[in-house]
């Protein structure tokens, strides 16, 4: 009895062989604490690639169309209505009206990281010596801009913004021509990166080896079109 008494006392204090179950569970505890204690190691790596690949999405050149808008717009019609009258006689003579158009493309900063292009139209159209109509437009859109290279800064925009902007002061164009009862006016799409290159060779042999010069804008005359 006394031998029986000191077994059942030995297995109640835990000294006795652990049963299948308990064992599985320990086991599964234990798998999971040493889990647990690798993903721990591999923590600080992994928030390192993570700050790393953070740190290079901050610096990654970033640019945004902030707003864009009109600045000014005139149009003027000082001949109207005998105009009307004379185009259709030129028509049924085949006399058509020629177009002058000029268009300049401004840039400059007007923020921290913030910067402005402005796309400046003039045109006049005339019959003989006659003017038909005048209209001015100025159409801008502002760019917020970070960590660009600022070899990469002009380019962008007297281009790039230029060539985003491009179709719609192209539209108000059109319409204000239309509205002045006349054919809308129809601007054939302009390439800014050929003109941007003409100008550098410009500047170029105007400049004749000055250095330090940092020009934001280019004039253009774009050839005679017809009046769509």
């Amino acid at each position: 009895m006394a031998d029986e008494n000191e077994n059942r006392k030995s297995g109640a204090d835990g000294d006795g062989p652990a049963t299948p179950g308990e064992e599985n569970a320990l086991g599964s505890v234990s798998g999971t604490t040493q889990s647990s204690g690798g993903d721990s190691a591999a923590q600080p790596q992994t928030a390192a690639a993570g700050g790393e690949a953070a740190q290079q999405g901050q610096n990654a050149p970033q640019i945004a169309l902030l707003a864009q808008f009109v600045k000014d717009l005139s149009f003027e019609n000082p001949n109207a209505p005998q105009i009307y009258q004379m185009l259709a006689e030129a028509q049924q003579q085949q006399k058509g009206p020629t177009p002058s158009i000029q268009v300049s493309v401004n840039g400059r900063q007007v923020a921290q990281e913030a910067f402005e292009c402005e796309l400046k139209f003039n045109v006049m159209m005339k019959l003989d010596e006659t003017t038909i109509f005048a209209v001015e437009l100025i159409y801008a859109g502002l760019f917020g801009i970070r960590n660009l290279d600022q070899r990469l800064l002009e380019p962008f925009l007297l281009v790039q913004a230029p060539h985003l902007l491009f179709p719609f002061a192209r539209r108000i164009l059109a319409d204000a021509v239309r509205d002045g009862g006349f054919a809308p006016l129809l601007l054939d799409p302009i390439d800014f990166n050929a003109l941007y290159q003409q100008e550098l060779q410009r500047r170029a042999q105007q400049s004749q080896g000055e250095q330090g010069q940092t020009p934001g804008a280019i004039d253009l005359d774009i050839p005679p079109q017809g009046n769509a």
